[in-house]
């Protein structure tokens, strides 16, 4: 399992290598209804996955097996109801990617 920052911005991209492959994770706080969502971009910002709405303990990318992924499932780890702003800020909750040699294994 790999955990990933979650920068403390609004809006963010940050460039991470997942299985050999490096990628843009984008994340985007929405004020208004106080969640957390991310994305998955190439290294041109061409989106493969967009405004994913991040919710506790759940795999985020399983539905999501024909877009072109790193291989495995992104999540949030957390013993929270619901993931507000500050919440990967004090690390209640982690963000993470669980390589799919981690879950065959």
């Amino acid at each position: 399992m790999l955990y990933i920052d979650v920068p403390d911005h609004n809006d963010s991209f940050s460039r991470v290598v997942l299985e050999d492959r490096e990628v843009l994770l984008r994340f985007t706080y929405n004020a208004r209804e106080d969640y957390w969502a991310f994305g998955v971009y190439d290294n041109e910002e061409t989106p493969i996955l967009t405004m994913c709405k991040i919710v506790p303990n759940f795999p985020l990318t399983f539905f999501y097996d024909g877009l072109d992924l790193p291989k495995g499932i992104f999540g949030a780890v957390t013993d929270l109801a619901q993931i507000g702003r500050e919440a990967f800020n004090t690390k209640a909750a982690r963000f993470v990617f669980i390589p799919l040699s981690d879950l065959t294994d």
